[in-house]
């Protein structure tokens, strides 16, 4: 895991690398500091308790230069460890955000099956950001505060050796309290972040489908999700809390109990059977030392809260950079693609391989370059899985699927993709106007290469209509305008790639038949060599198709012409009574 995450350190590694050294000597400089002062105040001990005539001004004004020096030296490094830290923590999440998101966009479309939206938003987000807090505090204090703490522990033991019994018992004593506490808070980040996933589902759904819920008015419904889902967050976070909270107040009751003995032992009082006197500077200075440990003990307690914290971040984090495309590139992948020709040779296909049951089952289909096929078939019947095949959206379990005779995975993906374009069940549009949105079929498509897809598309009449026109814009998911109007820009979008083939997933059931009818005629004009594919659930769009193919279970039913199917084809038979029945009825 830790491997996988400093891969991308890259660039920043010197800065990580730096801000240790600079803190351990900042942490030096604040050790030898008490030791200085007490060399300056035994001077004047010395003098008040009468054992020298006059202070020697030579060991007071050295040891205050000195310590003037240490604490100049401490602030610098501390500004300098302070901007290291950020550059190189801030540097990293913005390494890791890129890695995640780079490696998101190598996903097949099995691989984004396996994360919800709401938990890769999440990830990227809140995640990293504990990642990156836990990175800055260890690369910051992780180092510095062991090295206070020794530090302190041993310059206490040259003063008075006592001393360093107790330090080393009192830290016994914290190291266990704060791996307990790390031990017993761990399940609950765990389980917090996965509520945060809840909650972001929750927020996603409800702002995307916010139309749907004012329609229907329920507010009071998504209102009390988000209640249970923030609810359900909170309760495992203050579960989380209250373990840490105990353990600041620990540590500074103990170490407010090894004040206690140090001024103990420094009054000549008897403990059991110890006993002694120190020095007022050595007690001054002890209590110094005393605090610095319990700084870096703090410090330390700091550092492994954060880890604690992001550890399921950093679990999370791996799970999406460790995994891999389901799809690979050929060794030697083609780059060519001769013509619009679709082959399916004993196709079986399963979303997943442990599943028992296939969703495609011994599909064999030959359509021509240029050829007009209509797919048609009951929800469910694996028409969306079959052509999802096509553009390797998905590979085959058994068979093979070929484009122009070759087979889809000697293709290079890209070339495979650009010359196979796709208008999904689901159209999308993105923020922006117009012309940025159909310019993601060719993003060097001039002007009249946008009027004349959107002519193909039967879209040009309402975009003139628009105010701006192709500089319109769409707002974001395409939400200024209609259903119908989305799907012929997605047609238009698809166009503007100059595909072999193309292939329409039910991506005119928000125009009207009129329209529907319009848009396959310019298809036909305009775009004779290319091969398409249309998959609907009116018989009226694919009746006048070179062929239709039934589809029934995953297998292909009955292939032919729709005059043939009528009389062959009980399936493609019942549909068309039933919308020819409906259609006289309406009338």
């Amino acid at each position: 895991m830790i491997k996988t995450l400093f891969k991308s350190i890259r660039e920043y590694k010197l800065p990580s690398i730096l801000c240790p050294v600079v803190m351990v000597g900042e942490a030096v400089m604040e050790i030898l500091i008490p030791y200085f002062m007490t060399k300056v105040v035994g001077q004047f001990t010395a003098v008040s308790r009468g054992l020298q005539t006059a202070l020697d001004l030579n060991v007071v004004l050295t040891y205050s230069g000195l310590m003037v020096l240490c604490a100049v030296f401490a602030l610098l490094c501390g500004i300098w460890g302070g901007k290291l830290a950020a550059k190189a923590s801030c540097g990293f999440a913005h390494n890791l955000r890129e890695d995640m998101y780079n490696n998101l966009q190598s996903y097949s479309f099995a691989n984004i099956d396996k994360f919800s939206t709401s938990s890769l938003i999440t990830r990227i987000t809140t995640d990293v950001t504990n990642v990156q807090n836990a990175y800055q505090m260890c690369i910051r204090m992780l180092v510095r505060a062991p090295v206070l703490f020794v530090s302190a522990v041993v310059m206490s033991a040259i003063i008075e050796p006592m001393m360093a019994i107790i330090f080393a018992c009192a830290a016994i004593f914290l190291a266990v309290l704060v791996f307990v506490c790390m031990f017993k808070v761990m399940p609950y980040f765990r389980t917090m972040f996965k509520k945060y996933d809840d909650l972001n589902a929750v927020v996603q759904e409800d702002l995307t489908a916010i139309r749907v819920v004012k329609s229907y008015v329920r507010e009071d419904r998504e209102i009390s999700k988000m209640q249970t889902a923030s609810g359900e967050l909170y309760k495992y976070s203050v579960k989380a809390e209250r373990i840490l909270t105990v353990m600041m107040p620990c540590v500074t009751l103990i170490m407010y109990i090894v004040n206690i003995l140090i001024f103990t032992l420094g009054s000549n009082m008897q403990v059991g059977n110890i006993s002694g006197a120190v020095s007022p500077e050595n007690i001054q200075t002890l209590i110094q030392y005393s605090a610095q440990i319990l700084s870096g003990v703090i410090m330390v307690a700091m550092c492994i809260n954060f880890i604690s914290l992001s550890k399921g971040s950093m679990e999370r984090i791996c799970e999406v950079l460790d995994e891999k495309s389901t799809l690979s590139e050929p060794v030697s992948p083609v780059t060519e693609i001769k013509d619009g020709s679709v082959d399916f040779e004993n196709v079986c296909f399963a979303y997943a391989k442990s599943a028992d049951d296939h969703v495609l089952t011994n599909v064999n289909l030959h359509i021509s370059p240029g050829e007009t096929v209509g797919i048609i078939g009951a929800t469910g019947s694996g028409k969306t899985s079959l052509v999802s095949l096509i553009p390797r959206l998905y590979d085959v379990t058994e068979g093979s699927v070929k484009v122009g005779g070759v087979d889809v995975r000697e293709y290079d993906m890209d070339t495979l993709r650009n010359k196979v374009a796709m208008v999904l069940q689901k159209n999308v549009l993105f923020s922006g106007t117009v012309a940025e949105n159909l310019r993601w079929g060719d993003e060097n498509a001039t002007d009249e290469e946008l009027r004349i897809a959107a002519r193909q598309a039967c879209a040009e009449e309402f975009i003139d209509g628009l105010p701006g026109g192709y500089n319109y814009d769409l707002g974001q998911g395409g939400v200024n305008v209609s259903g119908g109007q989305k799907q012929r820009l997605c047609i238009a979008r698809a166009l503007l790639k100059k595909p072999h083939v193309i292939i329409f997933d039910d991506s005119t059931s928000a125009v009207d038949t009129k329209t529907d009818a319009e848009i396959r005629g310019a298809l036909k004009k305009y775009a004779p060599d290319t091969t398409k594919i249309i998959i609907a659930q009116r018989v009226a769009s694919v009746q006048d198709a070179d062929k239709i193919i039934v589809m029934d279970d995953g297998a292909i039913s009955a292939v032919g012409k729709h005059d043939e199917l009528l009389k062959t084809s009980d399936i493609y038979r019942e549909v068309f009574q039933s919308q020819v029945k409906g259609g006289s009825e309406d009338e």
